[in-house]
C-alpha cells in the first residue's frame, strides 16, 4: 500500500506534524501486517497522485485559510483523489476566535469536493524568531505568545487512525 501525505508549511511545524502522522499511519499499518510506503511530500512539489491507495493533505493556516499549494494540489487532483481514501488535516490558527461558532478553517467545501473521510484541526506552533514581519505584526496584533500548541499523542494517534483503517480496507481487498 503506497500513501502519499502531502503538506504545505510556512515555517515547518505542519510538515513537522505530517511527518509524524506518516509515522504513525505506517506504524499501524505494518502492525497490521500490511506492506506500506508512506511518502512526506510538498504540497507544491506534487506533480501526480497516480499510484497512490490513500493520501493525506495537510497546510497551516493563515487567516482562516490553508496555504495556495495545498489549495492547488487539492483543486488540481480532485477528480483523482476522489477515487482513494482521503483524508485532510490544518495546523492552527493561532489566538482565539470571536464567536465560539465560528469555524476556523474553510475547508468545508473542500472534505465535500474530495469526498474526505475526514479533517483535523491541530494546534500550530508560533516562535517569532521564524516569522517575517508582517506575521510578526499580526501575531502581535492577536496578543499570541510564543508557543508550541501541537498536540503530538493526539496526532499520532491520529495517524495510527488511518492507518488502522487502510489496514481494514486492505484485508477486505485481499
Amino acid at each position: 500500500m503506497k500513501i502519499l501525505v502531502a503538506v504545505a508549511t510556512r515555517h515547518g511545524a505542519t510538515r513537522e506534524i505530517a511527518e509524524s502522522v506518516a509515522t504513525a499511519l505506517g506504524s499501524a499499518l505494518t502492525d497490521a501486517g500490511v506492506w506500506s510506503l508512506v511518502e512526506v511530500r510538498d504540497a507544491g512539489l506534487v506533480h501526480s497522485v497516480e499510484g497512490f491507495d490513500a493520501v493525506v493533505v495537510g497546510s497551516a493556516v493563515y487567516m482562516g485559510h490553508w496555504l495556495e499549494p495545498a489549495r492547488k494540489l487539492a483543486e488540481s487532483f480532485s477528480d483523482e483523489l476522489r477515487r482513494v481514501p482521503v483524508w485532510l488535516f490544518s495546523s492552527g490558527p493561532v489566538g482565539e476566535q470571536k464567536r465560539p461558532a465560528e469555524e476556523p478553517v474553510a475547508v468545508e467545501d473542500l472534505v465535500r469536493r474530495l469526498n474526505a473521510r475526514g479533517h483535523r484541526l491541530f494546534g500550530g506552533r508560533i516562535d517569532r524568531h521564524t516569522l517575517n514581519f508582517p506575521e510578526r505584526a499580526v501575531v502581535a496584533a492577536l496578543r499570541v505568545a510564543d508557543a508550541d500548541n501541537r498536540d503530538w499523542p493526539t496526532i499520532r494517534a491520529w495517524g495510527r487512525e488511518i492507518g488502522t483503517s487502510l489496514a481494514h480496507v486492505e484485508r477486505n481487498v485481499s
